[in-house]
């Protein structure tokens, strides 16, 4: 299990509200474009489905993903079904207006022999799990930059201002 945490100038809830939007993902993620809900569903549940959309350089792809963990303001997860991967965010209040955040991910099961080939070829990076972790913490600073930076434009002040 790999997992990176933060401390963010928000309330969990609003934090949770941004994470929890698989449609938003690429606001923040250095490989995540992007995800479309399915089934009709508008937003996370437990068992709701969605494709994830994903960019490394020129290569793109989808995923094919399931909510698991859906506790505002406090917990959310979904698993990947083509790299078996399970991933999640843990946000935890430390005062009034400001949290902590973990995102975390942790293999469920062995991937299926395409993600098995493509990570083998370093076509998506030589370190695919260094990558992992270090776009684990270029997402918790930009999920962090975001609400702040939305703090700041809405006339509300951040802790620190």
């Amino acid at each position: 299990m790999d997992e990176v945490c933060i401390d963010v100038d928000a309330p969990a809830g609003t934090v949770w509200d941004l994470v929890s939007d698989v449609t938003r993902a690429g606001e923040w993620s250095p490989e995540a474009t992007g995800a479309r809900w399915r089934g009709g569903a508008t937003g996370p549940a437990p068992g709701v489905r969605f494709v994830g959309f994903n960019r490394h350089g020129p290569i793109r792809w989808r995923t094919h993903c399931v909510v698991e963990t859906c506790e505002r303001p406090a917990a959310f997860s979904f698993r990947v079904a083509e790299s078996g991967m399970r991933w999640g965010w843990r946000i935890e209040p430390t005062g009034s207006a400001t949290c902590r955040v973990t995102q975390w991910r942790d293999r469920y099961r062995t991937p299926n022999v395409l993600v098995r080939a493509l990570t083998g070829s370093g076509i998506l990076g030589r370190d695919r799990e260094r990558l992992m972790v270090e776009g684990m913490h270029a997402t918790l600073a930009a999920v962090r930059s975001h609400v702040g930076h939305t703090a700041r434009s809405d006339g509300t002040a951040t802790a620190g201002d």
